[in-house]
């Protein structure tokens, strides 16, 4: 079954503002696709929109074929999307199970799913009673992870998950994301520079001034295209035709 996300001429305005401008995307099954872009792109408020959470429009905007545009963020969910956004936005007074549980509970999943999250980082079962406020900053995303994927995504998108996060914890979090692929998880990465997206993407796309390019290739290819489009070291003038 194809579960492809696509969108395309996706514009979000805040009042005379445009934040995004006519944005493509594309995340496949079983792939691993990076959006970079400069802070202040307009990345964060593209995959706002497509989740529901910031009102835009858009010519095209399909998962496996199912129109997305005018269903609320839970119908999004229900049909494949997950967003694991900046900032986590877990609960800092429950315990990691809890923050599980709820989720759980809101999904009407089964007790095994909980589980299940559990042993997606061994950390999570260590640490399964420890209030997440308390948590540090790897934990915190991994709990988070673990608790989008409870929803079995279709497709997984991750806005910065590598934030502040110690480099040894940054590459066992993305060793775990890499290996959704297996799952025929399409994985979409947001990050603000190539340090710390993951060798093994399949494709990319460069975000700047709301635009989007789109870059077939893999790591070398997409991060020879961001310097390229910023003027570092390859033609300085800003070329935005893919």
């Amino acid at each position: 079954m194809n579960v492809e996300l696509l969108v395309a001429g996706a514009n979000v305005t805040y009042g005379r503002a445009a934040a995004v401008v006519d944005a493509e995307l594309a995340v496949r099954p079983g792939t691993v696709t990076a959006l970079v872009g400069p802070n202040g792109a307009g990345k964060s408020s593209l995959v706002q929109m497509v989740v529901g959470a910031v009102r835009g429009r858009a010519t095209t905007l399909t998962l496996g074929g199912q129109e997305l545009t005018g269903l609320t963020v839970a119908q999004r969910a229900i049909a494949g999307i997950t967003l694991v956004p900046q900032g986590r936005q877990l609960f800092p007074r429950l315990t990691v199970v809890e923050n599980l549980k709820v989720i759980a509970d809101a999904l009407r999943l089964a007790p095994a799913v909980v589980d299940e999250a559990l042993d997606r980082f061994s950390i999570l079962r260590t640490r399964h009673d420890a209030i997440a406020g308390v948590l540090s900053g790897g934990e915190r995303q991994m709990l988070a992870i673990a608790r989008g994927l409870m929803s079995a995504p279709k497709v997984l998108i991750l806005d910065e998950p590598t934030l502040g996060l110690a480099p040894v914890v940054v590459g066992e979090l993305l060793n775990t994301v890499v290996g959704l692929r297996e799952e025929g998880v399409g994985i979409l990465i947001v990050e603000p520079s190539m340090h710390n997206v993951p060798a093994e993407i399949d494709h990319g796309a460069v975000m700047i001034r709301g635009r989007t390019v789109s870059v077939p290739g893999g790591h070398e290819m997409l991060s020879d295209r961001y310097r390229e489009l910023l003027g570092l070291g390859l033609p300085s003038t800003l070329d935005m035709t893919p």
